[in-house]
């Protein structure tokens, strides 16, 4: 006989006595897949949400209560007043239990971008975490950023037009010059014997918003930070587009320090943003190994 699971009361084992009375700062979930949606889009995101078990005595909290509270990230664009609402729900179904709550969201933002010259255009993909924690009431939102550059080596640079001087000088020496000659030397490879290295490097942004920001900057942030670079990496291009990026490269030379330092005096005047701590790599294509900087700033407090 199949026995009728109506009748029967399902046993709560989270709400058990533990067995060591010990509170946690963090319990939770990682990993949740679900659709948010960001900058007018509905984009794929693993969530992980935790709160704290402040009551040392209680075996567990209760999951499936997050779980349930992260719908409403499906039917509202992502504010940190969503957030807010998310994590005070977290809360209400543990009451007793948890003073604090987290929320981490992370994604691929999607913006598209323009070429250079031509009228095409393309998709890029920037990873971000959304992260948001009420902590004895108090709520705090932080974004993390990746933003793909390309980089070129200033002493390569003057490595290679050095080298070509020399060039110059072997093939043109004691010779009267013709424009025409050197026009066409120029445009060899006997003549342009040496180029300098570039390579695709990326910045690590690490962001704390403002208390009362109504919107998330991701987009002026990307902004913000692929302007001060000046070379980002190109999506759908022509042959002129190449072009017009051969160009601003040799003209945008950088080491990781210097788009360290553009990016920190970029980011002091994005608005809603009151600290921050930013790591640049580039992926040297000269070395096995990357060049690395970081830089941090905090806003004085009035």
């Amino acid at each position: 006989m199949v026995p009728n699971m109506n009748s029967l009361t399902l046993p709560d084992i989270a709400a058990q006595s533990a067995r060591q009375a010990l509170p946690l700062e963090w319990v939770g979930m990682h990993g949740i897949a679900l659709p948010v949606l960001l900058v007018g889009q509905r984009l794929s995101a693993k969530a992980d949400a935790g709160v704290s078990l402040d009551d040392g005595e209680a075996r567990g909290i209760h999951m499936s209560r997050l779980y349930l509270a992260l719908e409403k990230l499906e039917q509202e664009s992502l504010s940190p007043a969503l957030l807010h609402q998310v994590l005070k729900r977290f809360l209400d179904s543990h009451e007793g239990l948890s003073s604090c709550a987290y929320l981490n969201i992370h994604t691929d933002l999607l913006l598209k971008r323009p070429a250079l010259i031509s009228p095409l255009a393309g998709w890029k993909s920037y990873p971000a975490t959304i992260s948001a924690s009420l902590k004895n009431k108090m709520f705090h939102v932080e974004l993390k950023i990746e933003v793909p550059y390309s980089s070129t080596c200033p002493c390569s640079a003057a490595l290679a037009r050095q080298l070509i001087q020399q060039q110059f000088v072997d093939d043109f020496a004691n010779k009267a010059l013709q424009h025409a000659d050197v026009l066409a030397w120029l445009g060899s490879t006997q003549g342009i014997i040496a180029t300098p290295h570039s390579q695709r490097s990326t910045a690590q942004l690490h962001v704390h918003l403002d208390e009362f920001i109504d919107e998330l900057p991701l987009s002026a942030i990307i902004n913000d930070a692929e302007a001060a670079l000046g070379t980002a990496v190109q999506t759908a291009v022509k042959r002129a587009d190449e072009q017009a990026f051969a160009l601003a490269n040799g003209q945008n030379l950088m080491f990781c320090e210097d788009a360290a330092r553009r990016l920190n005096l970029a980011l002091r005047r994005t608005p809603g943003v009151n600290q921050f701590h930013l790591r640049v790599i580039h992926a040297e294509s000269l070395h096995a190994h990357d060049a690395v900087a970081e830089s941090h700033w905090q806003r004085e407090q009035a």
